[in-house]
Order: structure tokens, then C-alpha cells, then sequence
């Protein structure tokens, strides 16, 4: 139910909230007016629930702001801003070994971020499905998808948009991705794909892909069947080809068929960019992509949305080119040392366990030792007091009694900040054990119930029946 007053007629240009102002008002007052009502947003370098970049460099500010009028479906009017979308999809596809040929172009598009990208891939893996049964004379209306249930809630939302079963392989206490074996054991005949984390959102960690690739070898070998892999890599994608290069996940692995990631986030661009590559053409089946030529030229296409802006392909780009190999691993290096010294601070406390791996995406996950007074809820909320936004949340079945809370490091975040929010965690912590609890208390123990001896026992029953025999006598029974 919405709650509303009336508002005077003076007021209704400015401040109506459900119908547009029947007056202009001049430029100055419009950007003053919003400009205020944003001051009350939290400040985004202090958001440290996303993972999502919120600083980047002056020029490619300037870059933003000089495209931020190209509309990146216009391809034969803006053919630099195409080529440049395309030399990231071969930089990204290289990056994560795809194998191609000297010359050869990789298989990717540029979307609004790893949601989209991974309905897309979602569809390949459906249409390839659908056309393999078809070949074989089999029914193909039940298909469904194998994951973890830490995945994001955009492959719930693939699921249901494009009616296909999702099989989620449950969490467990300590264990809190995707298990490959369980995973493998759900897989049948009407399975498009298993989708494997690289970089869980809530703990950071990477799923073992590499034995999923081997189990899925086993079993497709021994059923016929041909399970692929698709690699959720919306945040680690480009963390581990530079802090872990040895780590075998990507195409490298010959069951993964087609990876996402985020430009967005470790991409280190604002958001709106995400990009999908696929192993090879014949992993995009060509019924999927449209061709149209009614704005100048043909232009195949293979995206959900249309029109979008130019800024993020050309941010994306101007990343790639200006750090290089060289630079994302000093960045994500210096990202994952910051997460350390965050973790250590907070061990030092000796007030909370580490949820969080040190191999995965820079980012601690931690909880309450003790929960007996106060939760991490609380500390969540106590913190905004000092401007960090640092989320709490539960686990996903089956580990929905593990309470966490979660910091991301991101490029901005630096040691001095890591400490300083060290500081203010104890700050917290200290304020929250003056205050009076309020959790609920505990339900008293059951009452100790001591086990009669056998002799205490015959003693019992013969008084009973003692009680028995006069009651009878005295009613007259007898």
C-alpha cells in the first residue's frame, strides 16, 4: 500500500513523485534538485557489497563521455566502435585459451553484462539440445541445467523465462559451492549443460571445474551423451589467468563449450558490459543469430537487447590496451594482498571465522564466533554509520543457518582502507557489547530427568497398585 499526502499546487512542478510537472522549471533548478536528492545515496568507493567497478581513470572518463551519444547497434554508422567490441572478444577468447587458429576469429559478442550473457549462452546450449534429439527421433520438452544453488539469480531466472528444470546441487556446512561428483550424479539425458562458478558471489571461491571436465569425461564416455561445460566466470574471469595462470578451467578443458564474464566487475569498466565467447561456431547454433540490414548494412546479431550505448565497449577496450597483461596482474595482485591484510586484521580480533578462500576472488567472507548476544545483521547496520556498506546474508540451502558477511576488494580499495576498516569493525563491536541483546533469548533447558532404579521402579508400580485396590474397596466394588 502506498502512503501519500496531498501536495500543495506550489509544489507539484517540483516534487511530484507519480505524474510529470504540467511547468518547466529552469536547467539549474532540475540539476539541483537531483544533484540534493543523490547526496543521500551511500558513497560508491564505500560499497563494498559490489563487485562492480566504481572508479576509473580521467581519460577514459573523457572516452565515456565523448560516446556516451553513439547508440552501438548502428554498426554501419559507428564501424570503429564495431571493430573495437571485436578486438575485445578476441583479446577476452586468447585470454581464456580458445582454440583458434593464427588468423581465426573468435566466436563472442559484447552484452549489458554476464545476465545477458548467460541467457545466451543458455539458448545455445538449449537450440544445440533440441537439435540433437530431434536428429534422433527423441523427445525434447523436459530439458534441464545442472548447478550449484550458490549461483546468481540470473541463471534462476534462465530457467524459468526459457522453461528449463534447474537441478541445484545443495550446499553443505564448510562446503559451500557446488559439489562436481553430486553435480555429475544429476546429469541425464536431458541435460543442455552443467554451469560450473568461477568465483562464487558469496564466498569468492572457484569451483573445481577441471574435475567436473574429468567426471563429465567419465560418464559421456560410459552414457554416449555429450554434457558440456559453461563457466560462469563473471568474477573470476579475469582475475585467474593472472593470479593463478596454471589453473586449468577455461577452453583448455575440452568440455567447456562457451564462459562468460564481466567487464563490469574485474574487467575494471562501470557497469553495463559483459561478454560471452563460445569455443568455436559450431557451439552457436546460426538459427540464433538474426541478420538485418535496415540500418545500412547487413549485421548479424545474437544479443536480447538492441539499442545500447557505446561507452562500455570503448571503456572495455581502453583497459585492455592501457594495462596489458602486465598491469591487470599488479592490479589484481595488489587486490588480493589488501584482501589479506583484511583477513588478518579481522583474525586478530579473534571475534570471527573466515568463510572466505584464499584463492578465489579478493573478497572476505566472515561470521560470528559467538551469536549468542548480537549478529552480523547488526554489524552490518552499525557500520553504515561510518559510511561502509558491508552486506549480511545467509547461506543457500543446505546451509541456511550460516550467517556471513562479505566485503569485496576492488581495484580502489586500498591497504589504508583495509585497515581503517579493521578499526571501525572493532569500533562496532565495542559499541554492540554495551547494548542489551536483541536476539531472543534462548528456550530454558529441559528439565534433567533422573532414571529410576529397578528397585525404585517395583516400588512404584506396587504403590500403584496398592492406590488401585483401595480405591476399588472403598467404592464398594468388592
Amino acid at each position: 500500500m502506498v502512503l501519500s499526502k496531498a501536495v500543495s499546487e506550489s509544489d507539484m512542478s517540483v516534487h511530484s513523485t507519480y505524474r510529470m510537472p504540467e511547468n518547466s522549471i529552469p536547467k539549474e533548478a532540475a540539476y539541483q534538485i537531483i544533484n540534493d536528492e543523490l547526496m543521500l545515496d551511500g558513497n560508491p568507493r564505500l560499497n563494498l557489497a559490489s563487485f562492480v567497478t566504481t572508479w576509473m581513470e580521467p581519460e577514459c572518463d573523457k572516452l565515456i563521455m565523448a560516446a556516451i551519444n553513439k547508440n552501438y547497434v548502428d554498426m554501419d554508422e559507428y564501424p570503429v566502435t564495431t571493430e573495437l567490441q571485436n578486438r575485445c572478444v578476441n583479446m577476452i577468447a586468447h585470454l581464456f585459451h580458445a582454440p583458434l587458429g593464427e588468423s581465426e576469429t573468435a566466436v563472442g559478442v559484447g552484452t549489458v553484462g554476464s545476465s545477458e550473457a548467460i541467457m545466451l549462452a543458455g539458448l545455445a546450449f538449449k537450440r544445440r539440445w533440441q537439435n540433437k534429439r530431434k536428429a534422433e527421433g527423441k523427445a525434447f520438452d523436459k530439458p534441464n541445467i545442472v548447478t550449484g544453488a550458490n549461483v546468481q539469480v540470473c541463471w534462476e531466472k534462465f530457467a524459468r523465462y526459457f522453461e528449463v528444470e534447474l537441478r541445484e546441487v545443495k550446499l553443505r556446512d564448510g562446503y559451500y559451492v557446488m559439489d562436481p561428483e553430486k553435480a555429475v550424479e544429476m546429469v541425464d539425458e536431458n541435460t543442455i549443460c552443467v554451469a560450473a562458478i568461477l568465483g562464487s558471489t558469496l564466498n569468492g571461491e572457484f569451483e573445481d571445474v577441471k574435475l567436473l571436465n574429468d567426471l563429465l569425461e567419465m560418464k559421456n564416455r560410459e552414457t554416449g551423451w555429450e554434457t558440456p561445460i559453461h563457466v560462469d566466470a563473471a568474477s573470476g574471469g579475469f582475475i585467474a589467468p593472472f593470479l593463478y595462470p596454471e589453473l586449468e578451467w577455461d577452453f583448455r578443458l575440452p568440455w567447456v563449450k562457451s564462459i562468460n564474464v564481466s567487464g563490469h566487475k574485474y574487467g575494471l569498466v562501470y557497469a553495463g558490459i559483459g561478454w560471452c565467447i563460445w569455443r568455436n561456431k559450431e557451439d552457436l547454433p546460426d538459427e540464433l543469430i538474426f541478420h538485418i540490414n535496415y540500418l545500412g548494412a547487413d549485421q548479424p546479431t545474437f544479443t536480447l537487447n538492441f539499442s545500447k550505448g557505446s561507452s562500455q565497449v570503448i571503456a572495455q577496450y581502453y583497459q585492455l590496451i592501457r594495462h596489458g597483461f602486465e598491469g591487470y596482474r599488479n592490479i589484481m595482485e595488489n587486490c588480493h594482498e589488501n584482501a589479506m591484510v583484511l583477513k588478518g586484521g579481522l583474525e586478530k580480533t579473534g571475534r570471527f571465522n573466515i568463510v572466505s578462500k584464499d584463492e578465489g576472488v579478493p573478497l572476505v567472507a566472515f561470521s560470528l564466533k559467538d551469536r549468542s548476544q548480537h549478529d552480523e545483521f547488526e554489524i552490518s547496520d552499525m557500520l553504515r554509520r561510518f559510511g561502509w556498506i558491508v552486506p549480511a546474508y545467509t547461506m543457500p540451502p543446505d546451509a541456511q543457518h550460516v550467517t556471513v558477511l562479505r566485503v569485496v576488494i576492488r581495484e580502489e580499495f586500498s591497504r589504508t582502507l583495509a585497515e581503517r576498516l579493521v578499526l571501525d569493525i572493532e569500533k562496532v563491536m565495542y559499541q554492540l557489547d554495551a547494548l542489551p541483546s536483541r536476539l531472543p533469548p534462548p528456550p530454558p533447558p529441559a528439565p534433567l530427568v533422573r532414571k529410576k532404579s529397578e528397585l525404585e521402579t517395583q516400588r512404584s508400580v506396587t504403590e500403584a497398585w496398592k492406590k488401585f485396590v483401595l480405591a476399588k474397596k472403598t467404592n464398594g466394588v468388592c
